[in-house]
């Protein structure tokens, strides 16, 4: 399995967005010897969604489809997705993410303004305690967006920010995880934070990980136990009874932050794709001082009902 997915926030007109664009391609071992072409090889999915912060309100939409027949591409060596109307692609100006989906649509450019982040050991990332539970994983942050965000008709012209992380796995996760807790973070000073942990069914930790690389560009990746995340308050969604974390304490060796969510309603229900209910929005981030110094997106799975990959 692997995927493509990019955060970020943006303003316009006095009003502040989040969005989100993730392709995912997996490759079904079952199918790999068949001829025909309607051999569903490999499966394409997308998610892309945007939090409207001054309306409070989270927009999300979804496909799927097997790749192939012009419908759903996701070419090897390159990186360009396609599905049906939907894009991501990298050129020499940056990505850009087309999504006119239901409800809103995103026509967006992210221009690099600093060099790839390794995470993990060179770019291999530990997911669990056997060797073999590994991603490879490389981010893009601090991303400078800009373009198009359309909510029901009214477009608004956007700048802000964004991070981009490719990763690629054939592990299956540790089988006591039930999922994740993840955040992403674009400092005001130009450094980011990545933060992980995988996440047991009794709410402890089964593994954690993350970096942080300053703006002067010196990285620092966290060896496992120096990534602690507490829950301080939680938000029950009315469709799903899932309870959240919608805001953290999460240590880091970089400093002890707090995480909270612009809006506690972030849940999205991709049941129509990937199959999984999960939390995934723009956060604020606070540093042990209780200053703002960042935005970026809060990810957790397995809250609704144990992730299974």
């Amino acid at each position: 399995t692997e995927w493509w997915y990019i955060p970020g926030h943006a303003q316009a007109q006095g009003r502040s967005f989040g969005f989100q664009v993730t392709f995912f391609r997996s490759r079904v071992d079952a199918t790999q010897g068949m001829q025909s072409r309607f051999a569903a090889k490999q499966l394409v999915f997308a998610h892309a969604a945007v939090t409207d912060v001054h309306g409070g309100k989270l927009w999300h939409d979804q496909r799927i489809a097997r790749a192939g027949f012009g419908i759903a591409e996701a070419a090897t060596g390159e990186a360009r997705l396609r599905l049906r109307d939907w894009s991501l692609q990298r050129d020499a100006a940056g990505w850009h993410a087309v999504v006119p989906a239901a409800g809103f649509a995103l026509d967006l450019r992210c221009a690099a303004t600093q060099p790839v982040l390794l995470q993990g050991r060179a770019g291999l990332s530990r997911k669990g305690p056997q060797e073999e539970q590994a991603s490879y994983y490389y981010s893009e942050p601090q991303l400078a967006v800009s373009g198009r965000l359309a909510l029901q008709g009214t477009e608004f012209q956007v700048q802000g920010k964004a991070w981009m992380d490719h990763e690629w796995s054939e592990a299956l996760m540790h089988p006591e995880a039930v999922g994740w807790d993840w955040i992403g973070m674009n400092l005001d000073d130009g450094s980011a934070l990545t933060a992980f942990r995988l996440r047991r069914k009794d709410g402890s930790t089964l593994w954690d990980g993350g970096s942080f690389r300053s703006a002067g560009g010196s990285l620092y990746v966290a060896s496992p136990g120096e990534t602690e995340f507490s829950p301080q308050k939680r938000w029950t969604s009315p469709a799903t009874n899932a309870s959240y974390p919608v805001e953290w304490l999460v240590r880091t060796p970089a400093d002890i932050y707090t995480v909270r969510a612009v809006l506690p309603n972030q849940e999205l229900d991709s049941r129509g794709s990937t199959g999984a209910v999960y939390w995934e929005g723009l956060s604020d981030l606070i540093d042990s001082n209780g200053k703002a110094v960042g935005k970026g997106y809060l990810e957790m799975t397995g809250y609704a009902s144990p992730l299974r990959l």
